[in-house]
């Protein structure tokens, strides 16, 4: 019997890289891929009159390794246009699929507090893997056990990288303290007050309901310093504002907050301009409804940037962020 000799298939894989950008945060992918030093991905999003939407990827990544960056913010469309880019890409035989979610939306949900609700940030970390997810970079989640609710690699990543250098230059650090606007900040509040060799305070805080708070009480001596609020979003402003005004009242020399996603609902805006805060810093994982004097804005393009040349080239990202402090969070470009 003549044997039949089967052609060798040479299995090739690309190290292409692409960068795409949702709609949520389109002006911080094209910072991100310019730092990285490639042109962002040529992608469309068709709508329809009935606000049905469908995002196309309009260039080749079969093979690629693939960055989709994008907030999900309210409204929802944003997370579920995160979630159509993804299955198009696994469509398109993109050969990995690497979602870069700024801000985490939801993610105050990841426990059960009270009966018969659900755990949507659980939820949404089974739709994107679902969805052909392979791996996750963020920022400042909610909650640091979200990364549990994955069984893929997660790569988090920390405002204080933004926030430290930003201190270390401003401020005489023995004369600044830290404060938590709440106690589930405590651990944040003492990680920077450890760092810089400093003490910090809490604020205590009982809420009626979400987004409103019932009473509020400082538990710490402030008298003389420089005090800066850290947590890692602001919503309606109601918490940070009233802790400043009680910081403020308790001797502090001034109120400054740092705060790495500025959800800023509402009139949140306006609470923080007629506030005891003389500064707010945040980031830009969320875009600013509009521009404000006492709002200072951080960029983190440089630092998704490196994040995303680590992963490409496997390098490490335990020390991101003593590189980042040594640098003093300023990277023009990424050299491949």
């Amino acid at each position: 019997m003549q044997s039949i000799i089967k052609p060798h298939i040479r299995m090739q894989t690309s190290d292409k890289v692409f960068i795409f950008s949702g709609r949520a945060t389109a002006d911080l992918a094209r910072r991100v891929a310019e730092i990285y030093g490639i042109p962002l991905g040529n992608s469309t999003v068709f709508q329809y009159a009935d606000g049905e939407f469908q995002p196309s990827f309009e260039e080749t990544i079969r093979g690629g390794t693939v960055f989709i960056i994008q907030s999900t913010t309210p409204p929802t469309d944003n997370l579920f246009e995160l979630l159509m880019m993804v299955d198009a890409a696994k469509r398109a035989s993109a050969g990995k699929i690497v979602a870069v979610i700024p801000y985490y939306g939801f993610a105050r949900q990841d426990r059960k507090d009270k009966p018969h609700v659900p755990i949507a940030s659980r939820l949404i970390a089974d739709m994107l893997v679902a969805a052909g997810v392979d791996r996750l970079i963020t920022m400042d989640l909610h909650a640091d056990q979200i990364q549990g609710f994955f069984n893929i690699p997660v790569d988090h990543l920390y405002g204080s990288s933004l926030f430290m250098p930003y201190i270390r230059e401003k401020f005489d650090i023995e004369d600044v303290m830290f404060a938590s606007p709440d106690m589930g900040g405590s651990k944040r509040a003492g990680m920077y007050a450890k760092t810089l060799n400093n003490s910090f305070v809490i604020c205590y805080k009982h809420r009626n309901k979400p987004n409103e708070i019932g009473e509020m009480r400082l538990i710490g001596d402030v008298e003389g310093k420089h005090v800066i609020l850290l947590d890692d979003l602001i919503d309606t402003g109601s918490t940070i504002c009233k802790a400043a005004g009680i910081i403020k009242a308790s001797g502090a020399k001034s109120v400054r907050a740092m705060i790495t996603h500025p959800v800023l609902s509402g009139n949140a805006i306006e609470k923080i301009e007629n506030s005891e805060l003389e500064e707010l810093v945040v980031s830009d994982t969320i875009p600013l409804k509009r521009e404000s004097s006492k709002i200072r804005v951080l960029s983190c393009d440089w630092l998704f940037a490196e994040a995303i040349r680590r992963v490409t080239t496997f390098e490490s990202l335990d020390n991101l962020y003593e590189t980042t402090i040594h640098h003093k969070g300023i990277i023009h470009r990424i050299e491949h």
